[in-house]
């Protein structure tokens, strides 16, 4: 299965368009959204076309296609206009030879991790910085923001498929990091 993994739209129209854009030309099977859809939260300033009911009107007609975890900013009235689960607090995807544990990261992260076995991809979105990270009992990875990237990083999003990962700059396309498990 190929898989896209993006994080953090924040109710931005134009970036969540850039971002199902990339969906559909990746190929990918599933759309993995590590939370923080629909809002951007007291800390972030606004994101470029602010505009969560469009965000709703976009993400609905795939909501057979994608997978979603729950971010800081997910509330439960968020439920209630989203044709797909969006309140778990993580989910576990087993792609061949890799285990994911996916979740926002404001719950588990590096610091606080959850009950995973040795080898297994930790993956949150939240601090908006792409990252990987290669720890002694599991690889830690972010996907960044597709909407407001922290720390001079672009809008990113990453593809997963045949146990490589890919860094994608969202607004180019172009690939800018791997890793291979």
């Amino acid at each position: 299965m190929k898989l896209m993994i993006a994080s953090d739209i924040h109710g931005s129209e134009y970036y969540c368009r850039l971002a199902l854009r990339a969906f559909e030309n990746s190929g990918s099977d599933k759309l993995l959204l590590l939370g923080d859809l629909l809002y951007h939260g007291p800390r972030n300033d606004l994101p470029k076309e602010y505009n969560p009911k469009a965000v709703i009107s976009m993400l609905n007609p795939i909501a057979d296609k994608i997978l979603a975890v729950r971010g800081n900013c997910e509330a439960e009235v968020d439920q209630m206009v989203l044709s797909f689960p969006v309140l778990a607090d993580y989910a576990l995807i087993e792609l061949r030879e890799i285990t994911i544990f996916a979740t926002h990261g404001h719950l588990y992260n590096q610091e606080n991790l959850p009950p995973m076995a040795k080898g297994t991809v930790l993956l949150n979105g939240h601090t908006h910085i792409p990252s990987c990270i290669e720890h002694e009992n599991y690889v830690y990875m972010n996907p960044g923001s597709t909407s407001i990237p922290k720390e001079g990083s672009c809008h990113s999003y990453m593809i997963v498929e045949n146990g490589e990962f890919k860094w994608l700059d969202l607004e180019s396309n172009k690939k800018y990091k791997t890793y291979k498990v």
